[in-house]
């Protein structure tokens, strides 16, 4: 079993001083996809505008749909265009459709992330994939970047939409990952959503600052820490 040491760098996160965390032993990774393992932001941006053209919404600044980065899907488009519920199922089924044939390749693994996930298998850690993203794209994403094989549990979202918001994936996996024992977990993500699903299951997280959300995001949703690159989160878990 591996301790999990307090950054000191970075001052309060969480609300808490890093320096007076205490020590806690850690076992088992859980790592977000999107914006944590994989730059999918283009796929991710130029799909949520296709499905938004159907509706007659033009978007001339694709940056302007970074928010739809982490979220369920559903809940961006009635969040930030207003869209009723059959609007935002509707709009899904359009994303999908060209995500799954174009999008999904619109992206690539962060530099480094390889070696980091070997170091942390060859270390002793378990590892497992907690996304929002469908968990058959997931695993197209995963297996066409030469990732999967370092996982030994992967979990999105469901087609029957069971596992809708970042916290009940992480219940899912903490109820079928064999061995899995919370108290020895954590979450590693780079968006409020990661840290909030976290919390509300009663684990720690660490927030990812390479990736789509702030400083200001995750240390407001109360990462317990923040870590800036692989190394960072490297030398945090050692």
């Amino acid at each position: 079993m591996l301790v999990l040491l307090p950054m000191v760098t970075h001052g309060q996160v969480g609300g808490k001083e890093n320096n007076v965390l205490q020590m806690k032993k850690c076992h088992y990774l859980f790592f977000d996809l999107d914006g944590t393992l994989t730059d999918s932001a283009l796929g991710i941006l130029r799909t949520a505008a296709f499905a938004l053209g159907h509706f007659g919404i033009q978007v001339d600044d694709l940056q302007t749909l970074r928010p739809f980065v982490g979220p369920p899907l559903e809940d961006s488009f009635k969040e930030f265009y207003g869209f009723s519920d059959a609007q935002a199922h509707e709009a899904v089924e359009i994303y999908r459709g060209r995500y799954e044939a174009v999008g999904v390749h619109e992206n690539a693994p962060y530099p480094g992330v390889h070696d980091c996930l070997r170091a942390l298998r060859e270390q002793g850690f378990r590892l497992a994939v907690a996304t929002s993203k469908p968990e058959k794209t997931a695993r197209v994403v995963l297996d066409e970047f030469r990732l999967a094989g370092y996982f030994d549990f992967v979990c999105g979202r469901d087609a029957e939409g069971r596992l809708h918001t970042k916290a009940d994936v992480i219940r899912h996996v903490l109820a079928h990952w064999e061995g899995v024992r919370r108290e020895d977990s954590v979450m590693i993500g780079d968006r409020k959503y990661d840290v909030l699903g976290a919390r509300e299951t009663g684990m720690d997280s660490i927030g990812a600052l390479w990736g789509y959300g702030s400083r200001d995001e995750l240390a407001g949703a109360g990462a317990t820490w923040l870590v800036e690159d692989y190394e960072d989160l490297m030398r945090l878990l050692r």
